[in-house]
Parts: C-alpha cells; structure tokens; sequence
C-alpha cells in the first residue's frame, strides 16, 4: 500500500498547483523558497537518518514502496520537500490576503517569553529523551534566531501556523496510525514524551515548528542577498 506516498501527493498537487495563480504567483518565489528547502531538508536529514539506524523511530514497510536510502524510505525523503513547500505556500498565500493577521509585537514577545521557558524546561527535565531533546531543542534555537530578525516574521509565523497545523494534523495523524491498521511511521516511547494528540506525539508539533520556520528564516536571508545582487 502506498499510503506514505499518496499522503505526499495529496499534500503537494494544490499548492503546487497555485503556485501559479495569477494573484498569489508564488512560483516567482521559487528562486529563494527551492533552495531553502533544500537546505534545510538536507540539514534534518541527517538526524532522520541516524534516529532511524537507532531506532528512536522507524518506518513500516507495509505502507512504503520499500525503496531505501540509509535506511530512509524514498518517501521520507520526499517528505522533508513536499510538507515544508506546501507550509510556506499557506504561509504566504495567507498573509497575501490576510496581511494584518500577524500577532501584534507585544503578544508575540509574550508568547516567544512563554515557549522559551517551556522547552528549556522540557528538555531540562527529560534530557534523557532524544526526541524530545531534539524536536524541543530544534524548536528552542528557531525562536532564538528569531530575535535579529527585523522583519519580525515570527510574529506571522504565530498566525499561519494554527492554519498549518490543521493539514499537519490529518496527514501527521494517518502517519502515526490514525484511520488506519498500523502506522507509517513508528516510534520508541522511550525517547518520547509519550504525550499524543490523537496519535501525534507532542514532540511533532515542535519539530514541525522549527522545520518550518527556519526555511521562513532563510528566505528572508536569501531575498535580502537577491536585493543586494540587483542594486
């Protein structure tokens, strides 16, 4: 069964698809958005592959096409393309119709202050955990870097995200085993918190975050080098 994949495919024909909307023309992004989540797949793969090999989660080859790579299904890989391109398309294509949605400077700072003592206290306290050490650590050092950034694109972030979350949620969710047999995607509750919404274990949703919001980040970066080039 091919269900890993056709989550993929699912998650990946609308936006792309729009990307060429006469309005929203997020394909003349592409120039900073495709190396961004290049880059950035490229740096969580590492860890995807090593958590694998050591089994802090795996995959169920019931629900793959069984092509592997380190030990990483074909689909996995993909994964880490298909999710974050599709994010920032929401991302974007929300603040193009809703530009004033973002979180006023004084409530993100707030929120910012919140999550801060809340993962350094997650990982503190269950620092014998390696996922949760390392989604709550990735999702710590996104919102430090959020600080030099001028444009205060984490206040937007705050915003877009709850609307992210709810395609995160369905297709996280069937990952993890919701509405069917088994799930894609296993994995070792002794590295977790073993705290789940549905089936998602908490530690997705902070690895979802810095995923994503780096590759915002770097964009910013990128389109600022792309200003410097044209003048």
């Amino acid at each position: 069964m091919w269900i890993y994949l056709s989550l993929l495919l699912a998650s990946i024909v609308v936006p792309l698809a729009l990307s060429f909307d006469s309005k929203l023309r997020f394909h003349k992004k592409w120039n900073v958005v495709i190396p961004s989540v290049i880059f950035v797949a490229m740096v969580y793969m590492i860890p995807d592959i090593i958590f694998t090999n050591h089994k802090i989660w795996g995959f169920n080859p019931r629900y793959h096409l069984g092509l592997t790579l380190f030990g990483l299904p074909m689909e996995e890989y993909l994964f880490f393309l298909v999710i974050p391109y599709s994010s920032l398309f929401i991302h974007y294509a929300f603040f193009l119709y809703y530009p004033k949605a973002c979180l006023s400077g004084a409530a993100a700072k707030v929120l910012t202050f919140i999550l801060l003592i809340i993962t350094a206290l997650v990982i503190i306290l269950n620092y014998d955990k390696l996922y949760t050490v390392y989604a709550f650590g990735a999702m710590l050092i996104s919102l430090f870097l959020s600080f030099p950034d001028k444009s205060n694109e984490l206040h937007k972030f705050y915003t877009s995200f709850l609307i992210i979350l709810i395609p995160f949620v369905i297709v996280n969710g069937i990952l993890t085993g919701s509405l069917i047999d088994q799930e894609v995607v296993w994995y070792n509750d002794a590295e977790t918190l073993g705290l789940r919404v549905f089936t998602i274990p908490v530690e997705d949703f902070a690895y979802g975050f810095s995923l994503i919001f780096f590759n915002i980040l770097l964009i910013k970066l990128l389109e600022k080098g792309s200003f410097l080039k044209r003048h």
